[in-house]
């Protein structure tokens, strides 16, 4: 319900209404989702604690790996749980400031993944094209610094979008065609202009989205030419194995990712309503499921890590 006094106040709580159109069928989406919940908290805790407890892998690849397992970690916690609570239980009403707190959270941990997937691009392209300075380029220190630095760009630019829809007036519908609280979802309700809002989502994808794209391409630009320059295809053959699970871990990241970011702006009439929800869910649920086993399935050494990992634990009983 609407504040009563002012009717252009912001609401009081909004409505998460779920996928329009398939209330009938929330039970049955919500499983296959739930498992990949489930698979992605096992899989990057796994992967994170794999990383901490065996020393072959304190190196920059698997840093970068376990940050991302992280991020991963805490951005699909930020609203799988609630979809769920809305699919099973009905409990669709979240308060004003929560879905701000959620809107901030979701938009925060997206940006910091695609820096993350920016710095693991650079990573591979430091390994391939300088091996001879690898561990003297990608220090620890160096590590450290780059990913606060990932961090804080993401935090610093989320910011602003509660702040920017707090101050809109809503005298329309408090109800949200979502599982959970996204900028566009939100502002669209908005009886004043959004044009603010948008211009501002567009500056923010173009300083994240955009630069970490460009930086990315460049990065496996070099990198594909020194690898052709390479006269042994054993050679050639080894140096892009390393590089296949992040490429994987780019597209699964990415595509839904555009999706969603065009049909909000421009695809909102010919898109139906409930592919776009069910494709920004699983643009937060993709990433955090397939990474861990994509690497887990193209990366030797953590293969080796969780075979050594288990033999020691047998052994040890």
């Amino acid at each position: 319900m609407l504040v009563s006094n002012n009717s252009y106040a912001a609401p009081q709580c909004f409505i998460l209404n779920g996928i329009p159109g398939l209330e009938a069928l929330h039970t049955w989406i919500s499983l296959p989702l739930c498992t990949m919940y489930i698979i992605s908290l096992m899989g990057n805790f796994g992967l994170v604690y794999l990383i901490c407890y065996e020393e072959s892998l304190h190196r920059p690849m698997y840093f970068f790996l376990a940050m991302l397992s992280l991020v991963d970690l805490f951005t699909c916690t930020t609203t799988l749980p609630n979809a769920l609570f809305i699919f099973w239980f009905k409990l669709k009403e979240i308060s004003f400031t929560a879905c701000l707190v959620q809107m901030f959270f979701v938009h925060g941990f997206t940006g910091v993944e695609s820096g993350v997937l920016m710095l693991m691009a650079l990573d591979r392209y430091v390994a391939i094209c300088y091996p001879l300075r690898y561990a003297t380029i990608l220090t620890n220190s160096v590590i450290a610094k780059v990913g606060l630095a990932t961090f804080l760009r993401g935090v610093l630019l989320m910011i602003p979008f509660p702040f920017l829809v707090k101050r809109l007036p809503f005298c329309q519908s408090n109800v949200i065609s979502h599982t959970y609280c996204d900028h566009m979802s939100v502002v669209k309700l908005s009886c004043a202009s959004i044009k603010i809002n948008v211009i501002y989502g567009l500056m923010v994808a173009l300083l994240i989205g955009v630069f970490d794209i460009c930086c990315i391409s460049v990065s496996y630009t070099m990198i594909l030419r020194a690898v052709v320059s390479l006269s042994s295809a054993d050679a050639r053959q080894k140096a892009f194995s390393t590089c296949t699970a992040h490429i994987s871990a780019i597209i699964i990241t990415y595509v839904p990712a555009f999706f969603t970011f065009f049909t909000h702006r421009f695809g909102g009439h010919t898109i139906p309503p409930s592919l776009h929800i069910i494709v920004a869910n699983l643009y937060l649920l993709l990433p955090p499921t397939l990474n861990p086993i994509v690497y887990g399935m193209k990366t030797k050494q953590i293969r080796d890590s969780i075979i050594k990992f288990f033999h020691g634990e047998k052994g040890s009983r």
